[in-house]
């Protein structure tokens, strides 16, 4: 039995743990690492420190998708739709932009990170681990020697890379020399935009008295988005209180990217002030920094993943080979899985 490593728990790296288990049960013992303390990766839901109830998406806030993928990835949608994971986005969004017609936009009513945790389920058996940052990979014999921070080295037969390209280039031991001219290149041409993202946490009885869901700010240098969470996963309730979400524009995040957080969380509050005079007083609020929001430019010539060594295995995904959102991460976890189908 062959003993899969996957680095990630998001999008990609879950979907692929669950293809791995249903398609090949019997030939692989899977393991996830990621470095984070929980799954979602950019799909992330956060919850108040005073009532877990009351949660947040300072990640994804919806998915959109186009004619073509509910096509090709109905599979995704249908099982996802099934399960109560996904429902369609009926709460009113001002100043969403269609650039499609057909779009189709949905959201998650447990929040975004749902979608992760499912995939990960049905990867039954999985061994996954968080806090667990890798740092070195050596190539040993037939196999692959992962060694991380504060602990042991552990063996891999195939290991799979869905972190951010950046991360990516960061790793030690015999990567270097595996990504030396054309891949490292490739690499390096990938580009992501940064935000912030604050989620402002209320006590049951209070009120966010707007007339939408969700809104895109045009008009504002810091603020780009705001959401009344639970009002625009349609999952409002009477026992615990409203969230709130906003997410700050590229500009600000790449003005403030190594600002401290309290500072920028202080200073997005201020300017949410002036968007919604009045605002209720939160009971706790969360800084997320996304150094690597969104991909901007992808790696070019290498749809879905980017082989580094064929035997044994060592291959890279995520969204920097593919697009920026949820079918992007579809399409590079089943391209990633084909090339382990055929290795193993």
């Amino acid at each position: 039995m062959s003993r899969v490593l996957i680095v990630g728990a998001g999008l990609t790296g879950s979907v692929c743990a669950c293809l791995l288990r249903r398609e090949m049960p019997n030939k692989v013992s899977i393991v996830v690492w990621d470095k984070a303390r929980g799954a979602g990766g950019r799909m992330s839901t956060s919850r108040s420190p005073s009532d877990p109830n009351c949660t947040a998406d300072l990640g994804a806030q919806y998915i959109t998708a186009t004619p073509y993928y509910a096509k090709t990835h109905r599979s995704f949608y249908d099982e996802l739709l099934a399960h109560g994971i996904l429902k369609p986005l009926v709460a009113p969004v001002e100043g969403m932009l269609m650039k499609e017609e057909g779009l189709r936009n949905f959201v998650t009513p447990r929040g975004s990170s749902s979608i992760v945790k499912h995939y990960l389920r049905e990867s039954a058996g999985a061994e996954v681990c968080f806090d667990h940052h890798i740092t070195h990979i050596y190539q040993k014999g037939a196999s692959w020697e992962v060694q991380r921070k504060g602990g042991e080295a552990e063996h891999f037969d195939a290991v799979v890379l869905t972190m951010p390209t950046p991360q990516l280039l960061q790793l030690q031991g015999d990567v270097p020399s595996l990504i030396e001219g054309g891949p490292r290149q490739k690499l390096e041409s990938v580009s992501y935009s940064s935000r912030y993202a604050l989620g402002l946490f209320y006590s049951a009885g209070v009120r966010i008295d707007v007339p939408w869901a969700a809104k895109y700010i045009a008009d504002n240098p810091c603020v780009r988005f705001i959401s009344v969470d639970d009002k625009k996963r349609n999952v409002e309730s009477s026992t615990s209180g409203p969230s709130l979400v906003v997410h700050t524009s590229v500009a600000f995040g790449a003005e403030h990217l190594e600002a401290a957080e309290k500072d920028v969380g202080c200073l997005v509050l201020a300017e949410l002030k002036k968007v919604l005079p009045g605002l209720p007083e939160p009971v706790s609020v969360k800084v997320q920094k996304w150094r690597y929001s969104q991909v901007l430019s992808a790696v070019t010539d290498t749809p879905g993943q980017l082989t580094l060594l064929p035997r044994p295995l060592l291959v890279c995904g995520g969204d920097a080979f593919a697009h920026s959102n949820f079918d992007g991460c579809i399409a590079s976890a089943l391209k990633v899985f084909e090339v382990l189908k055929s290795s193993l």
